[in-house]
This record gives structure tokens, C-alpha cells and sequence, in this order.
């Protein structure tokens, strides 16, 4: 059987294989030229189609799913807590764009984390709350009936629930991507990844901050926030977009306060088995007193994202 982390990151793969078709369509046809052909010479393509690819990849691989950050969050040990979830009372509260999409994110993340704590009826009704969001945001079939049905009569299969999930998420990037609304797709980005942040600062433990693992999470996201960063700069002619690029420079102002270094990479080599093995140490200076402050800011930036 198929590993559902294969699966997770198959679903990857295949994002990646749109996102840069789409690429190549937005650049075709900002030129007005005819549609590439299959044996179109490589040579001759415009090294800055190369770029727009090349930036794709970087965020898509460099960006975790709400997936990925839950069952990260889960790995560490942390207790599920549901009342740190979005209320699904606010469901309704959501009527512009940049609050359905946001909430869209927001929610996967969500449904994520219940999940993978084995919470059934609150996972089929995170994904309610993630359908009417995409539902507002025009995303037709993201999630549909069928979805839900799915997710219903695989109530007791993790591994099931996990595609579920990964394939909504998909699905919904892909359609915003296909009908040219990349603005809103950065958003809704932008929503599972602060809402993976804020679980995993709200479940740290600050009496064991030292070696937690979720800790080394949270600094990990200092790159991730770099390229959220840059994708949302190249839509910050989008009046959401950039209320969103200011909360997160706020965010980076932080994380700037964090240095990160990696020793020399030194080889050792083991006659028995005849491996080689590459080792380097990574250190950084994040204190709890930076913690605390990065906590706080999230929080803050959390709570207006889900009013």
C-alpha cells in the first residue's frame, strides 16, 4: 500500500507541474504569442519563464501544508486542544474575499490538526466550514458533496481522511491559480500558514522551551516567511494583499531578531557499512524573551484574521 505521506507529497509534485504550466500560460499570453508547442526549443526560451519557475518551485516545496505542520505538531507530542481552533461560529462572519480566503487557509489548517488526533465529528465539520469558504470564494468542486461523503464514510481511515485533506487544499490553490485570481491564492496561503504557526507557539511548553521540538518548528519558519513574503510582493497592487505584506513585515521584524548558523559540513565515513556521512550543527539565539514577543504578535495577528 501506498504511504499516505507518499500521497502528500505525489499531490506536490503534481501541484508543481500546474503551477508551472501555469506559469508558462500567464507569460504566453502576456505577450499575445501562440500556445507553446511540445517540441518547442528549450534554448530559446526566455531565461525569466526559468525564473517564474524556478520561484514556484521554491515556495511550493519550501512552504508546509496545513498538513505537514499538523502532523508535525502531533509528532512533537503536543495535546490536541480544540479550543485553540478557529470557532466555527464565525463562519458566518465571513463575507469579503480577504476573510473567506484567509479562513479558507485557516480552516484547512484546522481540520488538519482534528484529524490527525483522530476527531471525527469535528474534522467533518471543519471541512464544512472550509467548503462554505470556498464555496463564497467561487471555487467550484474544491469540496463538494461527494468530499464530504468521503470524508464520512472514512471516518475511522486516517490515511483516507489525509488524502481528503491534501486534495481539497490542492484543488482549491489549483483553481484559484487557473482563473488568474493568484492574489487570492497567496491569501488563502498566507491564512494555513499563520494558523499552523499559531498552534504550534500556543502548544509550546516554555518550562521545557529548550530541545522542544515545535520550538525548532517555529524558527524554521523564519525562511518560510521570507518566501511568503516575496510571493505576496508580487501581487501588492491587491489592496488585501498589501494589509497582509505590512502584518507580515511586522512578523519578519521579529524573526530578524533570530540568527541562525550552520557549522562546516564534515564527512565521516563508516568502513562496516561503506556510507558516508555528511554532519553540520545548526544553532540560533531564539530566547524565550523572543518567543514571548513572536507569540504575542502572532496572537494579535490571529485574532483579526479570524474576527
Amino acid at each position: 500500500m501506498i504511504s499516505s505521506l507518499f500521497r502528500l507529497k505525489f499531490a506536490k509534485v503534481l501541484m508543481l507541474i500546474i503551477i508551472s504550466a501555469l506559469v508558462v500560460g500567464c507569460k504566453s499570453g502576456e505577450k499575445g504569442e501562440k500556445e507553446p508547442e511540445f517540441d518547442v526549443d528549450m534554448q530559446e526560451i526566455d531565461q525569466s519563464l526559468f525564473d517564474n519557475i524556478n520561484q514556484a518551485k521554491r515556495v511550493f516545496y519550501s512552504m508546509p501544508s496545513p498538513l505537514e505542520t499538523a502532523m508535525l505538531v502531533r509528532s512533537a507530542g503536543a495535546i490536541y486542544n480544540e479550543d485553540l481552533l478557529n470557532s466555527l461560529d464565525n463562519v458566518g462572519n465571513y463575507t469579503t474575499n480577504r476573510s473567506m480566503a484567509l479562513n479558507l487557509g485557516i480552516y484547512t489548517c484546522d481540520l488538519s490538526f482534528a484529524s490527525l488526533y483522530d476527531q471525527t465529528q469535528t474534522s467533518i465539520s471543519y471541512l464544512s466550514a472550509a467548503k462554505k469558504m470556498a464555496d463564497g470564494l467561487g471555487i467550484l468542486d474544491a469540496i463538494n458533496e461527494e468530499t464530504l461523503e468521503r470524508l464520512e464514510e472514512n471516518v475511522n481511515n486516517r490515511e483516507v481522511i489525509m488524502d481528503i485533506i491534501s486534495e481539497t487544499f490542492m484543488n482549491s490553490s489549483a483553481y484559484l491559480q487557473e482563473n488568474n485570481r493568484q492574489a487570492l491564492s497567496s491569501i488563502v496561503l498566507v491564512g494555513g500558514w499563520v494558523e499552523g504557526l499559531y498552534l504550534a507557539i500556543k502548544l509550546v511548553d516554555q518550562d521545557s522551551f529548550e530541545g522542544n521540538k515545535l520550538v525548532d518548528r517555529i524558527v524554521d519558519q523564519k525562511l518560510s516567511l521570507n518566501i511568503v513574503m516575496k510571493l505576496l510582493e508580487d501581487h501588492k497592487n491587491n489592496p488585501d494583499v498589501a494589509d497582509i505584506l505590512i502584518d507580515m513585515n511586522q512578523l519578519k521584524a521579529i524573526y530578524d531578531k533570530i540568527s541562525i548558523t550552520t557549522s562546516e559540513i564534515k564527512t565521516s565515513f563508516d568502513e562496516e557499512t561503506q556510507i558516508t556521512t555528511l554532519e553540520s550543527t545548526t544553532k540560533n539565539n531564539f530566547t524565550l524573551e523572543i518567543f514571548i514577543e513572536l507569540s504575542t504578535k502572532v496572537e494579535s495577528l490571529r485574532e483579526t484574521y479570524i474576527l
